[in-house]
């Protein structure tokens, strides 16, 4: 007997209201508003409590301006539901409305389903872009659950650390506890993981003030992906823009998924520590042109996303993932603004680091530093205080805006990076390049009027080497991302000193660990405010892997079993010195001498004599002091010492009853030096010292 498939009924809808938009319980039900300028029709899909069953098929019957809406009386939160949206097939001038394909709508709270990338979910028939497809989705199709929660927060208050006095860390939620034996094993790799005692501790530990999750919306894995039995780790392909992602969720789903996020949140916020999430907003996980209509491409695709004047069947591709969002769209920027505001109101968030950020302010003709998303985070009540971070490029032309970004703005600084890495393991570097970077990279920075604090320095992130691999890998080792070995980055500024790869020799391994030392106390000691990637601390390795992107597994885990407890205790005390003493503080030095001849920042080689133009050109030459902060006045004064040269040198030192707080090259890093008769402090190879004036303050 052949089933008969029954059309789904029609429900009786009044009109509602159009704001907000998404599903709201409200006025006793449920009411509906979905954007779409361009739709001739919105239909509003019912279905059984595990979207397995369309129920019901019903035109909201109201529309205001380019929003439709309806209201379903007597209904409330569970209710699963999807869109289809009615308008022209026309890819070659950027429509692409298909009624046969079930929506998601973008501002869900909660996404029932799991995608399926056998299901027909493209548009179009495959091999034939311009010929509307008419198989039906909604069987495979992600929906949304209408939810109504609140949570008792307990008076949870959120740290607001002065970015001065900020060090943060960024952190995979699932790779941080994956494989902590002291976490119970069932909450390894996840929200409730990483707030666990054992983790926690940890943090609190190392002393650093806020995380930077990687993404934590939820996403999907891209096609290539699953062909190949892989998963997209990072996070990088967001689905849910309003849902954490599920697979870090111990609890189970739906409330008790958001529930934990909460708890996560307001455990750190109780050790101390804010919450930063990583957010992308310049792409989304439909890919290109030929990519899956999951949600905005069947809804408005001229709307929602860039598209070429002159070949609007394709998409312009600033983010190197298939398509760019339209942030010029009122709704597009109404659809981020009610995303991270739902982020700090609903789940009490600290900030946001936002992945490839000039896309956000692309207006007409390139970047605009006061374009209408930075106004508009600028004047909102709920997100001006919150902490902002910029990935300040993206692949579209004149994509690299380093210090353009508005007043208040932390920026990732890849000079910082690059140079810090060239310096201390051998590559092109001056002093000059150097002391920039040290101090905030003032050349980027100071002209806009930016704070120091501004510029968020990093020796490492998720992108790239870990530390440990950073010094022991000449060339990257990516075969098992299963593209050739040719994706990531090829030029790395590493050195593997002298062998490629893992080793039991004694002196390559105490090389490379006082190197790791180095760069770590470089990072932490310099004007701006440093970044950690989780793991570094610990001697995480990734086998040479440099774009663990699609690595869910060993790779990316951390090894808590082979963690280099002294590494971890080198870093806690940098840290703890930073925040005791701040050497650098959070203003731009000049150099000038006052009546006494004493300046707030003086540069001086080995010999004790001022840093002549040569001196900062000389490529030769890797050793330089930064006399800090003139006596007097309660502050210390300090001599940051610096020698990335492989042989030892005495430096002559100025006037000063200086004694060490610092010596990078001791594994613990403390030194018991003083000055006492000496003219000389003993600077040993591939270190860094600070040292204090004791009679300063």
């Amino acid at each position: 007997m052949t089933d008969v498939k029954v059309a789904p009924a029609a429900l009786p809808l009044t009109p509602g209201r159009a704001w907000p938009l998404g599903a709201s319980c409200r006025d006793g039900g449920v009411n509906f508003a979905v954007f779409s300028e361009h739709a001739t029709a919105i239909e509003l899909c019912l279905f059984d409590a595990d979207g397995g069953a369309e129920r019901s098929r019903t035109a909201l019957p109201a529309r205001s301006g380019d929003v439709w809406h309806g209201f379903v009386p007597g209904a409330g939160a569970g209710l699963v539901y999807g869109l289809r949206a009615w308008g022209p097939w026309q890819p070659e001038r950027g429509q692409r409305f298909n009624p046969h394909k079930l929506l998601l709508d973008p501002w869900a709270r909660e996404i029932v389903g799991a995608f399926d990338w056998q299901g027909p979910h493209c548009g179009a028939e495959r091999g034939q872009p311009l010929q509307i497809d008419r198989a039906d989705n909604a069987a495979q199709a992600l929906k949304a659950r209408v939810i109504d929660d609140d949570f008792d927060w307990q008076g949870d208050q959120a740290p607001r650390t002065p970015l001065a006095g900020s060090v943060v860390c960024e952190l995979h939620v699932g790779s941080f506890t994956r494989q902590m034996q002291a976490v119970p094993e069932a909450l390894r790799g996840s929200y409730a993981g990483l707030t666990s005692d054992p983790a926690l501790a940890h943090l609190k530990r190392l002393g650093v003030t806020a995380l930077s999750l990687l993404p934590v919306h939820q996403r999907i894995d891209e096609q290539r992906l699953v062909a190949a039995g892989l998963r997209n780790h990072w996070g990088y392909n967001t689905v849910g823009f309003f849902c954490p992602e599920p697979r870090y969720g111990s609890a189970g789903s739906g409330r008790a998924l958001r529930d934990e996020f909460r708890r996560m949140v307001q455990r750190l916020h109780g050790a101390g520590i804010e919450v930063i999430l990583d957010v992308v907003f310049n792409h989304t996980a439909e890919t290109d042109e030929f990519g899956p209509t999951i949600a905005w491409r069947g809804l408005d695709n001229t709307s929602w996303y860039r598209l070429p004047a002159e070949n609007p069947f394709a998409y312009e591709n600033h983010s190197g993932c298939g398509n760019t969002l339209d942030i010029r769209h009122p709704r597009v920027l109404q659809f981020v603004m009610d995303s991270l505001r739902y982020w700090v109101q609903a789940m009490h968030v600290d900030g946001f680091r936002f992945d490839l950020a000039p896309v956000l302010g692309r207006g007409n003709h390139g970047f605009e530093r006061d374009g209408a998303f930075f106004q508009a985070l600028a004047q909102d009540p709920v997100l001006a205080e919150v902490k902002l971070i910029a990935e300040p490029w993206d692949i579209g032309p004149g994509g690299y805006q380093l210090g353009n970004f508005p007043h208040g703005w932390l920026e990732w600084n890849d000079r910082f990076r690059d140079t810090m890495r060239r310096f201390w393991l051998g590559g092109a570097a001056t002093r000059g390049e150097f002391a920039q970077r040290l101090c905030a990279s003032s050349d980027w920075f100071q002209p806009r009027r930016r704070q120091p604090a501004e510029s968020l320095n990093f020796v490492v992130a998720h992108d790239g080497f870990t530390l440990a691999d950073l010094v022991s890998h000449d060339h990257r080792h990516n075969e098992a991302n299963l593209e050739g070995n040719r994706d990531g980055h090829g030029d790395n500024h590493s050195w593997n000193c002298g062998v490629e790869g893992p080793t039991t020799d004694p002196a390559v391994l105490a090389l490379r660990a006082r190197l790791q030392r180095a760069l770590l106390a470089t990072l932490l000691l310099a004007q701006g405010t440093p970044m950690l990637a989780a793991g570094d601390e610990i001697g995480h390795s990734q086998g040479g892997n440099n774009n663990a992107y699609c690595q869910d597994n060993a790779t990316s885990w951390l090894d808590w079993s082979v963690a280099d407890t002294a590494l971890s205790d080198f870093t806690a005390r940098v840290i703890a010195l930073r925040r005791r003493w701040l050497p650098l503080a959070n203003r731009w030095y000049d150099g000038l001498a006052d009546d006494d001849g004493r300046s707030d920042l003086a540069w001086l080689g080995a010999d004790g004599a001022a840093l002549t133009a040569a001196d900062w050109a000389d490529p030769g030459q890797r050793v330089l002091g930064a006399l800090i902060g003139p006596p007097g006045h309660g502050q210390a004064r300090w001599l940051l010492l610096v020698n990335a040269e492989a042989a030892d040198i005495g430096f002559a030192l100025p006037a000063g009853n200086w004694q060490a707080e610092l010596d990078s090259s001791q594994a613990d890093g403390a030194s018991g030096w003083r000055r006492g008769d000496a003219w000389h402090c003993p600077l040993p190879a591939r270190s860094v010292m600070l040292l204090r004036d004791a009679a300063s303050a």
